[in-house]
């Protein structure tokens, strides 16, 4: 897969050479939490109507809670709205596949609209997350990942996002590696420019629905 702008290959080893700024850190922390506490005010409803349609379809907890590595390896808990069946993982962790029978009816439009992603708000503004950076993955997939892909763990330089380049450039329908690429390709050219761009593709994605499963 190939993106504007950014180069063919990457060094192998995926090195790290941000170009960010403790002052920008500092204000894209401040726009974070700003943006992070209005999106939770007008998503309330949104988010209410679809925990009833969650429960309605699949009674149980409306909202999935797992464990993913953030930024240094640090582990957290990130916040979804339940998209799965309850026993979805019985069998073991599996990683989500395109038609993905797991997902429930409700799960697959939340999904494709990515309204389950909303509560992960209140992550960013606990600081385990960003608005845009790299997507956290699963302890178990991180450690996987490392050992097929060197350098995977690279991307845990900055805090994962809420979105990300990866994201609004193929989503969950690029290999790890292509991820891992498109994760290092942002974080060494964090900008606020790039960022407005991604927030801009993001609302486009939320709205045509691509690189859902």
């Amino acid at each position: 897969m190939e993106v504007v702008g950014q180069p063919k290959e990457i060094n192998e080893v995926y090195p790290i050479t941000t170009r960010s700024t403790s002052s920008y850190i500092l204000v894209k922390r401040g726009i974070g939490i700003i943006l992070s506490i209005l999106g939770l005010i007008l998503t309330m409803p949104i988010m209410l109507l679809t925990i009833l349609f969650i429960v309605i379809e699949t009674p149980g907890n409306p909202f999935f809670v797992q464990e993913r590595v953030g930024k240094n390896g640090k582990i957290f808990k990130v916040i979804k709205l339940r998209s799965m069946r309850l026993e979805a993982e019985k069998n073991g962790a599996q990683w989500a596949m395109k038609g993905d029978s797991r997902v429930t009816k409700v799960g697959y439009f939340i999904r494709k609209t990515r309204i389950d992603e909303l509560p992960q708000l209140i992550n960013v503004l606990a600081g385990d997350m960003s608005l845009i950076g790299p997507r956290p993955e699963r302890p178990m997939f991180t450690e996987q990942f490392e050992q097929e892909i060197p350098g995977f763990k690279n991307r845990l330089v900055v805090k994962p996002g809420l979105t990300g380049w990866a994201q609004v450039n193929g989503g969950y329908d690029i290999t790890p590696k292509e991820k891992l690429k498109l994760d290092v390709y942002y974080i060494n050219n964090v900008s606020p420019l790039l960022d407005v761009k991604i927030i801009v593709k993001t609302v486009r994605i939320v709205f045509t629905g691509e690189g859902a499963r």
